[in-house]
């Protein structure tokens, strides 16, 4: 009995005890989650002349609004981010130009400070005048001719381009970013050539507050002119060095220039011969080592000119590899594809593959020549396609010769090329063609990116002939040109515009291969209408005309740095000749993503012809 009761006690006891601590963790517990419940307005109007807006930075930015919904704000903590925010306002718009802002604060307690009850912020920023830029003081040191030694062969320097490319002009609004990056830009200008150890000695910004002035000190040192020394080649094992030294473009003696430095990676890295490509100039030890030395000591070291080792290092790819793909296109479909390259096939490198989509296969095979001592790179290949776009169906076989030469900013190739051609249409007797066209083709890109170009301009063209009837039904001449130009608005905003023009001139049409008539229509193209499905109707097909003419403006713009929407109209058409280029249009809406592989477009177009709508996806620069 006794027992029975002590055992009944304990179990109330423990109830209790765990009752009591239920409650113990539940109420810190509730208070965590929820802490204090506030909210903040910001009104900061912006001025127009305002190069961003004030209210988006500090609603970004302001510890107020960065903390809020933390657990571990109170009253308390509240009222200390409160006072701290207009010393946080000022310091923050500074960075935009305004350092005289009107500050208004107000607090707000909630009548009655139960658990969900609501404090109320307010914030109001009048601007005031942004401070300008009154004075520039931009000092070139070392940048003069006699930094050229004894090569009086070697054009000057031109450091006017250097003061005329700076663009933080007195007038201008004085922002930090802005000011941050003009630096980093001329400090970049001048290591680009000749004078890779340039540096930035004195950099000043001195703001008068009370008169809106800003004085700007900057001061650049050139240090030592560097000219390209001796070829030296690390890592080769199954590959003669000697392709790498018949694709370098720089000779001993040469200017420092990185723009040839990026022309020999990239040469290195379209052979496929090389899973890695490091390339250096010995800067430091032409110079004795001297990391530690300022500029004006190395100056002083070695004199005005100093002669660098080009440095290149490789790591070779296995000399056999296969790869399988599967992708999508709105253009021709599903897609699937095997590929299969050997380095080393008697010499020569080969590629190879076969590419299986809806609207058309394709198998390919080329032999690579080792690139000259004049920089030229040959090939020769053979190529098998069938095709059924809008109704006609082709197939062609050819067999091709190529030269290419140049660097990514100006390629030029010249390609004599056979083509075997049969084309059926529905309703209609099968045709054959064969031709023999020799065509050089040129493509200047002047663009501030390759891959993801926001300024600047690339063209290409193509002028091809068959004039002799050897292993040609028809002869004929063909030229082709494509411009596309990039025109910034701002620092978000880019306008795109595209043309292209292609024309056919030959006694007949008939004989002349499908693959060299046109035809519009598509993603790259005039969207809206379905891949290459613009041109000469012939029953229930779309065949190609001798004339092509289309054009293209697009607006965009960047929400993030990788992310951006677009608004687009293009028009143009396929025909037998000028007079029947009865443009087609096509408008409508896009996103854009800069992806780690190339842009990344999706776009719902309108054709205005066929009244429909068309999804189209494209991927990378268009050429």
């Amino acid at each position: 009995m006794l027992f029975r009761s002590i055992a009944r006690i304990a179990v109330q006891i423990a109830a209790a005890l765990a009752t009591t601590v239920t409650l113990t963790l539940a109420i810190p517990g509730s208070a965590r989650a929820a802490g204090l419940n506030y909210d903040v307005a910001v009104e900061a109007p912006a001025p127009l002349e305002a190069p961003a807006p004030l209210k988006a930075l500090l609603e970004a930015n302001l510890d107020l609004l960065r903390w809020r919904g933390n657990a571990r704000i109170d009253a308390e903590q509240l009222q200390r981010l409160y006072r701290a925010a207009p010393e946080q306002i000022r310091t923050l718009a500074a960075t935009e130009g305004f350092y005289t802002p009107t500050i208004t604060t107000h607090l707000q307690r909630p009548d009655n400070e139960q658990a969900d009850s609501v404090w109320h912020v307010q914030l109001t920023v009048a601007p005031g005048n942004p401070a300008r830029v009154a004075r520039l003081t931009l000092e070139l040191r070392g940048f003069g001719d006699a930094s050229l030694g004894a090569r009086q062969d070697t054009q000057p320097f031109d450091s006017a381009r250097l003061r005329a490319a700076w663009p933080l002009q007195t007038g201008q609004i004085f922002r930090q970013a802005d000011w941050e990056e003009a630096k980093r830009a001329l400090l970049r200008q001048a290591m680009l050539q000749r004078y890779p150890r340039a540096s930035l000695v004195e950099s000043l910004a001195t703001v008068d507050a009370d008169s809106g002035q800003a004085s700007l000190r900057l001061v650049l040192d050139s240090g030592p002119a560097v000219h390209f020394g001796a070829l030296r080649i690390e890592g080769p094992r199954h590959f003669p060095a000697a392709l790498i030294a018949n694709l370098n473009p720089i000779r001993p003696g040469d200017v420092y220039d990185e723009t040839k430095l990026l022309t020999l990676q990239t040469r290195l890295q379209e052979t496929g011969y090389y899973s890695a490509i490091e390339i250096t100039t010995d800067v430091d030890g032409a110079l004795g080592s001297p990391n530690g030395l300022t500029p004006e000591q190395i100056q002083a070291a070695t004199g005005s000119l100093v002669t660098a080792p080009l440095i290149v290092k490789v790591s070779e790819n296995r000399r056999k590899k296969a790869g399988v793909g599967l992708g999508y296109s709105t253009n021709t479909g599903q897609r699937a594809q095997v590929t299969y390259d050997d380095l080393d096939v008697m010499g020569l490198r080969l590629g190879s593959g076969v590419t299986l989509e809806t609207k058309k296969q394709t198998a390919h095979a080329d032999l690579y020549f080792p690139a000259t001592d004049d920089g030229y790179n040959d090939s020769i290949g053979t190529r098998a396609e069938h095709s059924t776009v809008s109704g006609e169906i082709t197939g062609l076989v050819s067999v091709a010769a190529k030269r290419s030469w140049g660097s990514p900013t100006l390629e030029r190739n010249l390609t004599l090329e056979s083509v075997s051609e049969r084309q059926t249409i529905t309703g209609y007797d099968t045709t054959h063609a064969k031709a023999l066209p020799l065509t050089y083709g040129i493509t200047l890109r002047r663009v501030d990116n390759l891959i993801f170009p926001t300024k600047g301009y690339a063209l290409s063209a193509q002028l091809g002939a068959a004039p002799v009837r050897l292993l040609t039904d028809q002869t004929f001449v063909r030229g082709t040109a494509k411009l596309i130009g990039y025109l910034p608005l701002g620092s978000k905003s880019t306008v795109v515009l595209r043309a292209e023009l292609g024309a056919l001139e030959s006694r007949n049409k008939d004989g002349v291969p499908a693959t060299y008539l046109f035809r519009a229509g598509g993603d790259q193209s005039v969207r809206g209408y379905a891949y290459q499905g613009l041109g000469i109707k012939v029953g229930d097909a779309v065949v190609g005309g001798r004339y092509l003419a289309t054009g293209s403006a697009e607006y965009q713009y960047w929400f993030e740095p990788s992310w951006g929407a677009a608004v687009f109209y293009d028009a143009g058409n396929a025909a037998d000749s000028i007079k029947d280029l009865k443009p087609k249009s096509g408008y409508g809406l896009g996103a854009r993503w800069k992806s780690p592989v190339g842009p990344i477009n999706a776009d719902i177009a309108y054709g205005h012809a066929v009244r429909q709508y068309r999804l189209h996806f494209s991927l990378g620069f268009t050429f």
